[in-house]
């Protein structure tokens, strides 16, 4: 769902970063579990905090998705009473709509965060699937193959999850006509709407262009974040982990007792896919 705004890029701003991450990081503390393997939360889990911090950058960053649209459809409606910037569409909408106005078309944006549902899981599917054709593991992997893997989730969730964008900008951009009644009372009265009008066609609208500006993106951050993973395992010394120990006190050096034991944590971090579903 996550990734467009740069008014041109809002939603790749410092402040949607961090709303997103800081929300993800509580998260993943408050589902941890001591049965998790190596410290790591499951996959399962580590859906969940994604999806609770996308749906909660959504709530957060929603005005500026409506801003966002309007600035963009505004040039092409004769009959739109054209905003001056992002400042001047933010009290307008805020005077003229309400707190309505700016949360429209939240409930399609929630909907999106099912795109991260899909999207890293069918990624450590094909990657499982193509390091086995390759006769190797998921760590060695080629960039090619990273990439293809990548690309065929990207397209794949984008799919599967885009009649939402429709919705969700046909919701965000109604209300800027001057003398226009609202056209969609609401999600499923658009849903009705364009599909009665469009067909399924109506609901792919623009989606080539879309897969067309997200895959290559996708590909990028995921091949270059496996790549310099791989490159900092090789030169950054393993970390040393203290933990309890499970079994009581630990004999120390000196002959005294601790209850701290310590431990190499060889193995490598795995892809935490989850802190990039807004791709």
């Amino acid at each position: 769902m996550i990734g467009y705004l740069d008014l041109s890029g809002i939603k790749n701003s410092n402040s949607v970063l961090q709303v997103y991450f800081t929300v993800y990081e509580k998260l993943k503390g408050f589902l941890h579990s001591d049965d998790d393997r190596d410290g790591q939360l499951s996959t399962g889990a580590n859906m969940v905090a994604a999806a609770g911090a996308g749906a909660a950058t959504a709530c957060t960053t929603n005005p500026l998705w409506v801003v966002k649209t309007r600035l963009q459809t505004q040039g092409m409606r004769t009959d739109a009473v054209l905003y001056k910037g992002v400042l001047s569409a933010l009290s307008r909408i805020t005077q003229e709509e309400g707190f309505r106005g700016l949360y429209s078309g939240i409930l399609p944006s929630l909907v999106g965060v099912s795109h991260v549902a899909i999207q890293f899981p069918a990624y450590e599917k094909i990657k499982h699937y193509m390091a086995k054709k390759e006769n190797t593991n998921v760590e060695n992997l080629s960039p090619t193959s990273v990439a293809i893997a990548s690309s065929i989730s990207k397209v794949l969730a984008s799919i599967m999850t885009y009649p939402h964008e429709v919705i969700r900008s046909r919701l965000q951009e109604q209300g800027q006509a001057r003398n226009t009644g609202t056209r969609y009372a609401g999600v499923v009265d658009c849903i009705k709407k364009v599909f009665l009008k469009d067909g399924i066609p109506g609901f792919y609208r623009g989606c080539a262009t879309n897969l067309l500006r997200t895959t290559p993106s996708a590909v990028i951050t995921f091949t270059s974040y496996e790549m310099i993973h791989r490159f900092l395992r090789q030169i950054v010394p393993p970390e040393e982990k203290y933990s309890q120990s499970p079994t009581g006190p630990v004999k120390g050096g000196h002959g005294g007792e601790s209850n701290i034991e310590v431990s190499n944590k060889s193995e490598a971090q795995p892809f935490d896919h989850s802190t990039t579903w807004f791709l």
